[in-house]
């Protein structure tokens, strides 16, 4: 294989690994039309492109094609001289296309390189996935006649054949009647086979004798005006059937003999085969470009989405740092708790003229007496469980009506989605007790060389972690302001002065901060994996690569690899 072919050929398989890559998983009004237009790429690069250029020397496939009833089958047995077609059975019909070649052909056409995904039988069938291959010595070596079904059948299965039949072509014999070639459907493909390339002859079947100049001229001024002046046209008049069904060759002959020299001719079909495959090769890059534009309003479309979900859960997490600064978490049950850990009211009212006692007071309690701990350490773990709680619920509640009002992310969502996920509560309490015990354990391992704590034992480490954790709730490490103020200032002073009395006043606001960084570090994690519920479903989209850029630069290398094949002649 030469290397400008060998090229070409690499470009083509990188291509069709692209296409094979890239997905429109978003509900978007460009997106059904790219897996159409990418699926129908596919396709030909399986069952044309590639096939034909690792042989540019194989026979011609001529697949027949045209609208419901314009005589295609009874035409190609007229043709072959041999009823080797089904024609004129009831439609919509569903059966295997035919192809019939010259015996000398049947390794090429029976082997599958050509058209992989249809399997190849010797028998009528109706498995649409099939391919009935029949010999015949009539049909001269060098080319093939393929029955496909009609383009404009009922069964959808046999209009996305047909066109699959039809990208396979290396010239399309396009059948039509005289009282259905006006029909829209049959000109939007021969519009396609124009924009591909695509060598097409015509033939206007069954023209009453006394209409056919008239007809034949409108036709060939709608070939005009659709680019298409140049293709071949046969008319084909109105007659009966022999006993076999076949046309008389008075009708079908000029048809026949053009075939005839086409297929002694290995020039001409070279040429053909040539015109037809430059011509698809240039038109994968419109197409391409297109679907690149749609992949990239799909990443674009994704990261809106994705901006959504980030900017709820992002204020969520804000929220969190505002509850654990403004002092809303020392209210309630908490300051209650707090209250009867270190005292009675009237107790911590006086605290800031008794600073004295108080140290005395607070160091045997931590070190000798039993106190009511484990209200407060509950109390606190309800406090922030409730937040977190909260914060995940109104998260996803955004994220659901942010993703609502758009059609793309209205189509990924689910029931579940629409709150915080089922198993938050459990996650929220068991971040929260971890917590306390991660806090716990660091005012072990800090207080480990201070004897009061060390004769205290359990309860003097309970008793600092506690006032550590009230510690969190205040933004000021201990000079209240705004909320802080009104929830008592009594509060923090008396978690000052406990932690004064055990570390000192160095200690205290790196314990608090280093509590509340972990804290935070925590429900970061909780609210990423909230979050993940929406942009895993985004993910489909988000590739190693750029997808759309990807496309381009295949599109770019095939491009380059066609020009510089030259197919039609000299490269531009």
């Amino acid at each position: 294989m030469p290397a400008t072919v060998s090229r070409l050929a690499a470009a083509l398989s990188r291509l069709r690994a692209a296409l094979g890559a890239v997905a429109y998983p978003l509900v978007l009004p460009s997106a059904e039309e790219a897996r159409k237009v990418g699926s129908a790429l596919s396709s030909q690069l399986d069952d044309y492109l590639l096939p034909r250029l690792a042989r540019l020397d194989a026979p011609l496939l001529v697949v027949v094609g045209g609208s419901t009833g314009a005589g295609k089958s009874t035409l190609v047995n007229s043709l072959v001289q041999a009823p080797v077609s089904r024609a004129g059975v009831l439609r919509p019909t569903t059966r295997c296309p035919v192809l019939v070649a010259h015996p000398d052909d049947l390794a090429w056409f029976g082997r599958g390189g050509l058209l992989p995904g249809l399997v190849r039988t010797i028998d009528p069938s109706n498995d649409p996935k099939a391919l009935q291959v029949i010999p015949a010595a009539s049909v001269g070596p060098g080319l093939a006649l393929l029955d496909a079904p009609d383009v404009d059948s009922v069964v959808e299965h046999n209009r996305e054949l047909a066109a699959q039949l039809l990208a396979a072509a290396d010239l399309w014999l396009f059948v039509t009647s005289a009282a259905r070639y006006a029909d829209a459907v049959p000109w939007e493909l021969l519009k396609t086979a124009r924009l591909r390339g695509t060598v097409v002859a015509l033939v206007l079947d069954r023209v009453p004798i006394d209409a056919a100049a008239e007809v034949a001229a409108h036709l060939g001024e709608m070939l005009t005006a659709h680019d298409l002046g140049g293709a071949p046209l046969f008319v084909v008049p109105e007659a009966g059937l022999d006993e076999k069904g076949l046309l008389p060759d008075t009708a079908a002959g000029p048809i026949g003999a053009w075939f005839g020299q086409l297929a002694g001719d290995a020039g001409a079909r070279a040429t053909v085969v040539r015109q037809t495959l430059d011509g698809a090769l240039r038109a994968l890059a419109p197409a391409l470009t297109g679907l690149a534009e749609a992949s990239d309003e799909q990443s674009r479309v994704a990261g809106g989405l994705d901006e959504r979900v980030t900017a709820a859960y992002r204020q969520a997490r804000a929220t969190a740092e505002e509850g654990l600064q403004d002092g809303r978490l020392l209210r309630g049950e908490v300051l209650a708790r707090w209250q009867e850990f270190v005292g009675t009211g009237e107790f911590l009212r006086s605290l800031e003229s008794r600073v004295g006692h108080l140290r005395d007071r607070l160091l045997a309690t931590l070190t000798g007496r039993p106190a009511p701990s484990r209200s407060l350490q509950v109390a606190l773990e309800s406090q922030l469980v409730t937040l977190l709680r909260g914060l995940a619920t109104d998260a996803a509640e955004q994220t659901w009506a942010a993703w609502h009002a758009h059609p793309a992310g209205d189509a990924l969502l689910t029931k579940d989605l629409q709150t915080a996920s089922a198993d938050l509560p459990q996650r929220a309490d068991r971040l929260v007790r971890d917590w306390q015990q991660w806090v716990l354990d660091l005012v072990r391992r800090e207080a480990a060389d201070k004897r009061s704590v060390a004769r205290g034992a359990a309860y003097a480490v309970n008793g600092a972690g506690l006032a550590v954790m009230i510690a969190v709730f205040t933004s000021t490490a201990f000079i209240p302001t705004g909320l802080e103020v009104a929830v008592g200032t009594g509060t923090t002073v008396a978690a000052q002065k406990v932690l004064e009395a055990v570390f000192g006043d160095q200690a205290i606001r790196t314990l608090a901060t280093r509590a509340r960084t972990e804290l935070l570090a925590r429900v970061d994690e909780l609210l990423e994996a909230e979050a993940a519920r929406f942009t895993e479903r985004t993910a489909a989209v988000r590739l190693e690569a750029e997808p759309g850029t990807l496309l381009r630069q295949v599109a770019s290398e095939v491009e380059n690899a066609r020009k510089e094949l030259a197919l039609t002649g000299p490269a531009s």
